[in-house]
């Protein structure tokens, strides 16, 4: 299949008695999960197809989803068959939900998605520089989360909290080890969100590029494709490479780190502690510079150096194809170590994508292997300044759906939790 499956499909398998038995339930139970979360709306013949179950067994399943209140059912004539009546399966609205969270340096950003991955409801906090401390970053989303649970009335629906930050993130506890733009270092933010929410589901951080990147796999530009790289960034430069539909980690979690890939020996200081790094010469700081504009601009900065690039501003017109150029060198070590089919541009590279095309084009025709060259599409983002909180949501969703009866009958409020 191609990236777009959300985890791997179990056999077929009859339910029998005793604890194996339950395990066997509770795997069908998550294949047909899994493709509702991640396909949507589909019908019981194609769940039969999809997941090699028998008819009555999935019949039996969606019965028992139903009952918990994670999916409805719906019947529509069937297309080319007049007055044929089919059985649709689609995840409940209010069924389960998840927050996704985006931690970057100039902004916070909150969403509540459903399962299935419609979003029921974002915020975003455009923040100045002196506001990254942890403390005032805590705070924030505090604010932010009850705010946008009270409105969209999903408090109870809750099953998981998945958490993107722009830095080097231990996944196994959420300490993220180093956030050089945001000034922080081994900082236990898992820990600490899920203290200062109250968390009693479970809360999961990660890189945030990383979960741009997955968010576009299934979600975004790279849907059909396997074999990804993804870009993003604003002051900050991060990646994710997607490997055979898998997410690369590395032994820790911390690979991916292109930004921080040096690609000039004379380059300038990065906030890593190395020199050079490919976010040196591409970031939101580099750019901003080369246009003549203050590095502690900011987005409003960039709105005002692209105005300038549509009506030909000379300096504004450089500065983008030099730093074209230099994500061209980038992008082309990268195809060549990695082979992708899509090199997704997310952040700012995504707004400044027509800007940047024709010298990072030209770069990537002198520097990359030809026949990865020829293979290979860069495109910019499908899913814009969301792909990092739908990614989270991608992420939080994910113990939820390899076991809906645990997390949903230990939701507060359910019925059938536990005393």
């Amino acid at each position: 299949m191609g990236g777009s499956q959300i985890l791997p499909q179990p056999p077929p398998q009859s339910p029998g008695s005793g604890p194996r038995s339950e395990t066997i339930h509770r795997a069908n139970l998550a294949a047909i999960v899994g493709e509702i979360h991640g396909r949507g709306e589909l019908s019981q013949t194609e769940l039969v197809a999809r997941t090699g179950f028998r008819r009555g067994l999935v019949k039996q399943l969606i019965g028992e989803l139903t009952e918990l209140g994670v999916v409805s059912e719906r019947s529509s004539t069937a297309s080319g068959s007049p007055g044929r009546q089919t059985s649709l399966v689609e995840a409940r609205r209010l069924g389960a939900v998840v927050l996704g969270i985006e931690i970057a340096v100039d902004s916070v950003a909150v969403a509540v998605v459903g399962l299935g991955g419609s979003v029921l409801g974002t915020v975003r906090l455009d923040r100045p520089r002196g506001r990254t401390s942890v403390d005032h970053t805590i705070s924030d989303l505090f604010e932010m989360v009850e705010r946008l649970l009270e409105r969209t009335g999903t408090r109870e629906a809750l099953v998981g909290i998945g958490v993107g930050v722009d830095g080097i993130v231990r996944r196994s506890d959420g300490r993220v080890h180093l956030a050089p733009n945001l000034g922080w270092r081994d900082v236990p933010l898992g820990e600490m969100l899920a203290e200062a929410l109250g968390a009693t589901v479970p809360l999961v951080v990660a890189n945030g590029a990383d979960l741009a990147a997955v968010a576009e796999l299934r979600r975004g530009a790279a849907a059909l494709a396997d074999n990804v790289v993804c870009l993003s960034g604003e002051v900050g430069v991060g990646g994710g490479v997607i490997v055979d539909g898998r997410l690369l980690l590395g032994v820790d979690g911390y690979a991916g780190e292109i930004g921080h890939m040096p690609v000039n020996p004379d380059g300038a200081a990065c906030g890593c502690g190395s020199f050079g790094c490919l976010e040196t010469e591409i970031g939101e700081n580099a750019l901003l510079v080369r246009a003549g504009h203050s590095p502690r601009g900011g987005r409003s900065a960039v709105d005002r150096l692209l105005v300038e690039a549509s009506v030909g501003v000379p300096t504004a017109l450089s500065a983008l194809e030099t730093t074209g150029r230099w994500l061209g060198v980038g992008l082309a070590t990268l195809i060549n170590v990695f082979n992708p089919e899509v090199i997704v541009l997310g952040g700012l590279f995504g707004r400044l994508y027509p800007f940047l095309a024709a010298s990072m084009e030209a770069e990537l025709d002198r520097r990359a292997l030809r026949p990865s060259r020829n293979r290979v599409r860069v495109v910019p983002s499908g899913l814009g300044g969301d792909a990092t909180v739908i990614g989270a949501s991608e992420l939080a969703f994910e113990p939820f759906v390899a076991d809906p009866i645990r997390w949903r009958q230990s939701r507060p409020g359910s019925p059938d939790a536990a005393p």
